[in-house]
Order: structure tokens, then sequence, then C-alpha cells
């Protein structure tokens, strides 16, 4: 096994919202889902935030503005401004002014918060792949968006117009439940040209880059639901995470991470912002967080003990984690995990 690869989450003797000057935010999942305030985000935020730490909130979602997310942020009760939001549509927005000429026109396949970013770099959207673009660029653009417009995107990307995506995340977080993504979308135009897009949003080095620019952030912390994107995008960027079971990761998927997939930190919630954070120790003859055990076993997991059900799945990665090593753990934790309601 490499050094450096990360076989359990670690401890904390500082609440995590004073052992970091910047928390990373993603929204949906972690902050709100379906429009509506994940419990105990809106308290947690403002003892954080009232503590000194800085708040940004960093979305792959490209389809608002960061007007719009900072109003609906403050309406939910979290006071903030456009400029503590930073969205995939930003980063792609930057990645295409790289490469194209100031004042150049792209075809947009999404919403308004792409619209608003390209023209934030000097860039022109249009809305047809006859309008002579120097890239396409595609974003979520909601449940309602048309069909003809990826019809558009194929046709300009057949041409030989570059392709960019703000984010390729198969499905998002709603009220309702999981529904599909911009990756879907994206999956449409690849299917259609047989292209490969310029991607800019988490886990990718674009949208790290963005949101190091935009903040001056020199300690952050990561906080996501979820481990392809979020924790990625920490692992890529060399930074610090936590974890919150709030949106699409449940037990199994993150006892299953691979290195790059492995938090920091694990928490029910962002109250975890507020504490510090167990430690777990032990070794391959077990590890123990509060009052668990877990072990790794021929074909399964196994968990002893009793107390709160987030150190027990602590103690439960660490035996996971280290069991897969540089791989992915593939030890049934079904009954483990069920001990602890996860």
């Amino acid at each position: 096994m490499s050094q450096g690869v990360r076989t359990r989450p670690e401890g904390s003797g500082q609440p995590l919202s004073e052992a970091y000057d910047t928390a990373l935010l993603d929204l949906d999942g972690v902050v709100y889902a379906g429009g509506s305030a994940i419990a105990h985000a809106v308290d947690s935020l403002a003892v954080a935030r009232s503590g000194g730490m800085r708040l940004a909130y960093v979305t792959n979602n490209a389809l608002r503005t960061p007007d719009t997310v900072a109003a609906h942020l403050t309406e939910l009760g979290i006071p903030t401004g456009a400029d503590d939001v930073i969205t995939s549509a930003q980063a792609v927005a930057r990645l295409i002014s790289e490469q194209v000429p100031a004042g150049a026109r792209v075809l947009v396949i999404g919403g308004e918060g792409l619209r608003v970013a390209l023209r934030e770099r000097g860039l022109v959207p249009v809305e047809s792949a006859d309008d002579d673009p120097a890239a396409v660029v595609q974003g979520y653009g909601g449940p309602d968006l048309p069909w003809g417009r990826f019809a558009e995107a194929s046709y300009a990307v057949r041409r030989g117009v570059p392709w960019f995506a703000s984010n390729t995340d198969l499905t998002i977080p709603s009220g309702r439940g999981i529904a599909p993504g911009n990756g879907a979308a994206v999956e449409v135009v690849r299917i259609a040209t047989g292209a490969e897009p310029q991607v800019a949003g988490k886990p990718l080095p674009p949208m790290h880059r963005e949101t190091i620019i935009r903040t001056g952030a020199e300690r952050p912390l990561v906080v996501g639901d979820r481990l392809d994107t979020d924790i990625e995008g920490a692992f890529n960027g060399g930074v610090d995470s936590l974890l919150v079971l709030t949106g699409v990761t449940d037990g199994a998927q993150l006892l299953a991470a691979p290195p790059q997939h492995r938090p920091t930190y694990v928490d029910a919630d962002l109250r975890g912002l507020l504490t510090g954070q167990p430690e777990v120790t032990g070794d391959g003859a077990g590890f123990r967080c509060g009052g668990w055990t877990a072990t790794a076993g021929a074909d399964r997991l196994e968990l002893t003990g009793d107390g709160e059900a987030q150190d027990g799945l602590r103690a439960l990665c660490a035996a996971a984690w280290t069991a897969a090593g540089e791989g992915s753990c593939a030890l049934d934790g079904g009954k483990a995990l069920a001990r602890l309601g996860l």
C-alpha cells in the first residue's frame, strides 16, 4: 500500500469550524434538497459563521446564477451574497475564455447561469449551431430543457466546434428523489457525436481553481454529500473534506470507497462542522471508535459494541479501507450497517 492512502477517518481535537478558515459547501444534498433546507443546516451554518469561518457555496449545478442562489439561501435563513457562491458555470466559462478569442460566440445548452457566467468573461451566448459559435457549452438546464437543444449541440460538435460541459454529474437530488443530472444530458450528445467534452466541474481541477481564486481560502474544508464529485474534488485539490450523509451517499458506498473517494471526516449532517471529530484507534485486529469495534472478516465486516451510529460507521470505514488498501472494499457490510440503522 502506497504511503498517503487514507485507511480511516481522521480525528480532530478542535471543532472543524475553528480548524479551517473556509468551508467550501456543496448545496444540493448538503444545505438543501428540493429547495428546502436540510435539517440542522441553517442553525449549524449560522454558528460556524459567527465563530469566524467563511462560508462559500460551491455547486456543480450550472442552472442558476450566483445572485439567484444567494437570494434562495438568504430566504432559507442563511445570509449569503453572490460573491459567496461559486458555480460550475463560472468554472467552465473561465476554461472556455482561455481557449477562444475575446468576444467569441458560444452556443449555450443550459440555463441562465451559463449565460451570465459567459458574459462575465466577455463571451457572447448564442442559441443556434448556425450562429457560427467558437465553442459549445452544456450545463444543467432543468427538467424542462427541450430535446431540440441536444440536437443543436450535436450539429455544432459534429462540425468540429469545441465542446465543453459544466459538469458530468449523472444525477441530482430533488424534493421527490434522485433525478437525471447534466451528466445524463452530456451522454446524449456524446452518443450522437462520438466526441468528448472538456469538463470543468467537480471533481476536476478547473472547479477547484475557480473556488480558490474566488474565495482566497488558505485552509479550506470541502463539505459534500457525493464521493465522486465533492470528495474526489477535494482529493484532487489536496485539501481535507467532510462527508455528510444527507444526500446521495449511503453507508455501503462509503465503505466501498477507493482512496480518491475517502473523506477526511464523516458525519451525519452539518452539525459536524461545530464539533471535534472522534479518533479511530486500533489496527487489523480491530478498529475502535466510541463504543464500537469493527473488524474485517473473510467475507464480511463485523461490528460489536454500542454507541452513536456515526462512531460505528467511522470504525467500519477503518476496517473496510484498511482491508481494501488501494482498491475498493468488496466485503459485505450490510449486517453491520443494519445495526447502525444506516
